[in-house]
This record gives C-alpha cells, structure tokens and sequence, in this order.
C-alpha cells in the first residue's frame, strides 16, 4: 500500500489518543488545536498518496509545493463529488487552524474554541464536534484508500 496513506493512519492513530485520552484530562483549547493540526496532517499524507498514485501512472511530473495547488491538482484528476467534498473539508480544516480564537469555558467539559474564518464566519468547535471530524476524516482515508485500490 501507499506509504503516503500509512503515515495518515498513524496521524489518526494519535488523533485518537488524543480526543480520547488527553481531552478526558485536559480539556484545554491548545489540545483542540491539536487535534485540528492532526487531522491536517493526516489530510495531508491522504492527499500525497493521492498525487503518488497520479504520478506513479505518469499523470503528473511532481507534487506542488503548496497545498491549495495540490488541492487543485487533485480536483482536477479525480473528477469525483464525493472527493471534492472531502477536500472542501479538508480546506475548511486548515482555514479553521489558522484563524483567530478565543477559549470558551476551558478545563471544563464544553470547552469550545470559537474560531472567526476570514471570511467573517464563526465557528465553535468543541470536543463533540470534534470526534465528528475525527470520524468524518477517518471516512475520508478509507474513502481514498478504495479509490487508490481500484
């Protein structure tokens, strides 16, 4: 199998310490953050594998240096719907880990990064809405994972 996609399971392997052991203790917003960078990371790796595959079958030359351009690239082989929601996920994920925050009722069990996108838009993210996105990303790697087997 795909290295690329090896290292995105092991991303999600520490998403789920994580959300499921540091958050039962800590319960802090840096952890959140946390979570959200490595959920990135896994997208990342997932998103490699992809453009691994493409160029393994000479589609392309080499992977572009920005994340946006691969985003693209990807779009651009992979004519899919499914996959283009994944990766306006995966860029909602990356627009939410560099916006401005604040920290709301930390050290407790709501606590909720509330995060003001670039656009205008505020996004609350707490611990529940966070397995949500651990969940969906594990979807998203078995998701590419069969579109890579095929």
């Amino acid at each position: 199998m795909n290295e690329y996609l090896d290292e995105a399971r092991q991303e999600l392997k520490r998403v789920d310490h994580l959300v499921y052991v540091s958050l039962k203790y800590t319960r802090t917003v840096d952890v959140l953050k946390s979570v959200v960078e490595r959920l990135i990371n896994a997208f990342d790796f997932a998103i490699l594998g992809l453009l691994n595959h493409l160029k393994e079958k000479k589609k392309i030359k080499e992977f572009p240096q920005s994340s946006a351009l691969r985003v693209k690239l990807v779009e651009h082989h992979f004519s899919n719907e499914e996959l283009n929601q994944y990766l306006n996920f995966y860029l909602l994920l990356r627009r939410l880990s560099r916006a401005e925050y604040t920290k709301r009722e930390e050290y407790r069990r709501h606590v909720t990064m509330i995060a003001s996108l670039d656009n205008g838009e505020i996004v609350e993210v707490n611990i529940d809405i966070l397995k949500e996105y651990y969940d969906k990303t594990k979807l998203i790697l078995d998701f590419i994972t069969a579109l890579l087997e095929k």
